[in-house]
């Protein structure tokens, strides 16, 4: 047994399920406060998320929306994994995100691009606003996390900006995707019939599977990740073996941003969502993709499975009686788990600390 908890695997699940657990705990602590007669009720609905209809076909719809929404949370975890791994923190992500929203949207609305250089136009911002900040980690020594805020902020700001001239004349939207240039949407490849038509499910479910199993690929199998990974460990150490370790930094940030730019472009492209041109935060997916790339054990399978959880719990918030909480309470119990998520690797390490001491104990028998 004490051979099976040594696993990294084995640790990273449990730690998973352990933050899961606290933070559905929290959740309905923070609901029998302010209401007890519906915290249990509520709870479970937000656990249930789409089983709380009761048509198999209602069901199955709803859960194509949920899909839809976790595919660009996928790969935005997969972005922060990426970077961390190489031993960068790309808080930027959220940034990316926005410059690949942008991107896609006016490529599609402004100029009537296919859906396809709307895509890769959206990777390539992405990639860029990634490159900016390693650049300036590289070349200036300039903290990516500072960077990455800065420029989080300048390119909210810039996208409103220029989203404003393919935005709706009574509404602070951009135009319907579907009716302005029905070119621009996203395939769907037959997957829309498996979910009661929905839509919303396209082609970026196949995109963002063999994302993730690139990602695996590039950082586990290959000499440019062994040299990624060395690099982000100890630059000086990866410059003395006669690695270019500016090159490294510089190329890691913008695969992540690319990763970031791709995940706007697959949920926008939809038609599923439209931007909001008065909006004065950064889309909250980007900060997500961080939970989820922790609780997943930072690991491409494992984000697969935790943005998956933390976008069923987050559309089940949407199912909390609102005769007993405002509407509110959904995002306050969506975020409490969220937060949760972020003490995966805490748990890990007083695993491996708690095992350690009993094989010190055991060995000084």
């Amino acid at each position: 047994m004490r051979k099976v908890l040594k696993n990294e695997a084995v640790q990273a699940f449990i730690a998973s399920v352990i933050c899961i657990l606290l933070g559905i705990l929290i959740g309905y602590i923070v609901l029998l406060f302010i209401n007890p007669a519906g915290a249990g009720e509520s709870i479970v609905n937000v656990i249930k998320n789409f089983f709380t209809w009761s048509r198999p076909a209602s069901q199955m719809k709803q859960l194509g929306n949920t899909l839809a929404k976790t595919m660009p949370l996928i790969l935005c975890s997969l972005s922060i994994l990426f970077s961390y791994k190489v031993g960068l923190f790309n808080i930027g992500t959220a940034g990316q995100y926005v410059a690949g929203a942008c991107a896609s949207l006016y490529a599609a609305l402004a100029w009537g691009w296919g859906w396809l250089p709307c895509v890769l136009f959206a990777v390539f911002a992405g990639a860029f606003l990634g490159t900016i900040t390693g650049l300036l980690k590289a070349y200036c020594n300039v903290n990516e996390v500072i960077s990455g805020i800065m420029l989080n902020w300048i390119s909210l700001y810039l996208t409103n900006t220029l989203l404003t001239n393919v935005k709706e004349t009574a509404s602070p939207y951009t135009l319907y995707l579907d009716k302005t240039n029905p070119k621009a949407l996203l395939p769907t490849l037959g997957l829309d019939t498996l979910f009661n038509k929905n839509a919303n499910v396209t082609i970026a479910v196949p995109i963002t599977i063999l994302a993730a199993f690139a990602v695996w690929i590039i950082l586990s199998k290959t000499k440019l990740g062994y040299e990624l990974k060395a690099t982000g460990n100890n630059k000086n150490a990866a410059k003395y073996a006669g690695m270019a370790q500016n090159r490294n930094i510089i190329m890691t940030l913008a695969i992540s941003g690319a990763l970031a730019g791709l995940a706007a472009a697959l949920l926008y492209l939809t038609g599923y969502m439209r931007w909001e041109c008065t909006q004065s935060s950064v889309p909250s997916m980007g900060f997500n993709g961080i939970a989820a790339a922790f609780l997943g054990g930072l690991h491409p399978l494992g984000a697969i499975f935790s943005s998956f959880f933390i976008q069923h719990i987050t559309d089940g918030g949407q199912y909390v009686n609102t005769n007993f909480y405002s509407s509110q309470i959904s995002d306050v119990i969506s975020s409490v788990i969220i937060y949760l998520c972020g003490f995966v690797l805490f748990i890990k390490l007083t695993m491996k600390k708690i095992l350690a001491n009993k094989e010190e104990k055991k060995g000084a028998k």
